[in-house]
């Protein structure tokens, strides 16, 4: 039987995907598939993945006749998945050897839902421990219990799908699928769902992922209108919130989260096109417009005057038609 499966998406990460596949080599096992994901690639990548498919231990290439994002192709690795546990991998990225080894001991010990794991952001020569935000290591709770506090950083704030791994029944329940289609945010929905209907979870410190920040690829360095669907991604959080039986209790931490966001996205406004900056300030509008009234007005009275000021004056934008996300 297939231990773990390791679902890793690429989209014309030409210069990363060797460093990439090399790290998956140094992870291999006998009982270990890697999927491989290529996103319709159109610089070279899929040749490296080719070579791979041929070369590394338990490799299962997948390619798509066209581009649907790291989303898909994240649910296209889970529908091939065949392991008792899986786990992710972006393209760009890499790991520590051995890595995987020490995570598979880590929820078989643990015995729970999902593990989470601290991991390491590089910036060019910079490296940055990041920590889950979480403060009992090798503790399994149950995940809502980790959503709150609304005003402080929590384990769904810390939304990256490849910092843990995850038990089989998870997909079988339907959680571990992403909205398809999200080009960006796209762990936001998944990562509030897990928390909201899993059973158990732990975090450990284990370090091993590496991930690459600053790569002028990736959706977060580019201002086009793909980056908007954070507002889908949000508007997503809040709608299934609203429906937990414990909405009264959760709802703040989800609207207050989203606020925050986009205000972020308002603070670096010049980065986007002029056409998607207009359409950015239109939407949010709308989304402030959307959410349940008496919770904003909390989630802004708890925030720091700027950016309420920013929020409340974008609030009152009239509306415009085509505006919804």
């Amino acid at each position: 039987m297939v231990k773990l499966s390791v679902i890793v998406p690429f989209f014309n990460v030409r210069q990363y995907a060797p460093d990439t596949l090399r790290s998956l080599r140094a992870n291999a096992r006998e009982d270990f598939e890697f999927i491989l994901v290529d996103d319709c690639s159109r610089d070279g990548t899929p040749e490296i993945l080719a070579r791979a498919e041929r070369e590394l231990p338990g490799a299962v290439l997948v390619r798509h006749e066209r581009n649907g994002g790291l989303a898909t192709a994240r649910n296209t690795g889970i529908d091939r998945a065949r392991g008792e546990y899986l786990t992710f991998l972006d393209g760009d990225d890499w790991l520590a050897p051995g890595y995987y080894d020490r995570l598979v001991a880590a929820i078989e010990e643990l015995g729970c839902d999902f593990v989470r794991t601290d991991h390491v952001q590089c910036t060019a020569r910079a490296r940055a421990v990041h920590r889950v935000p979480h403060g009992r290591r090798g503790v399994v709770m149950r995940p809502r219990d980790a959503i709150l506090p609304a005003d402080r950083s929590t384990s769904v704030d810390y939304a990256y799908a490849w910092a843990g791994i995850y038990h089989r029944r998870l997909a079988e329940r339907g959680l571990l699928h992403f909205t398809d289609g999200l080009r960006t945010a796209e762990d936001r929905p998944w990562i509030w769902r897990l928390h909201r209907e899993a059973d158990s979870f732990a975090a450990v410190g284990l370090l091993g992922v590496f991930y690459r920040r600053g790569v002028a690829s990736s959706l977060t360095q580019i201002g086009d209108v793909r980056q908007l669907d954070f507002i889908r991604a949000f508007d997503q959080v809040v709608a299934e919130t609203a429906e937990d039986p414990a909405a009264d209790a959760l709802l703040p931490k989800a609207v207050r989260t989203y606020c925050a966001i986009i205000s972020h996205h308002l603070g670096s406004i010049e980065r986007f096109e002029p056409a998607v900056a207009r359409k950015l300030k239109a939407m949010s509008a709308g989304a402030l417009r959307r959410m349940p009234q008496d919770v904003l007005e909390e989630a802004l009275d708890s925030m720091d005057v700027q950016r309420a000021t920013r929020l409340r004056r974008l609030r009152r934008r009239p509306a415009v038609a085509g505006a919804a996300a």
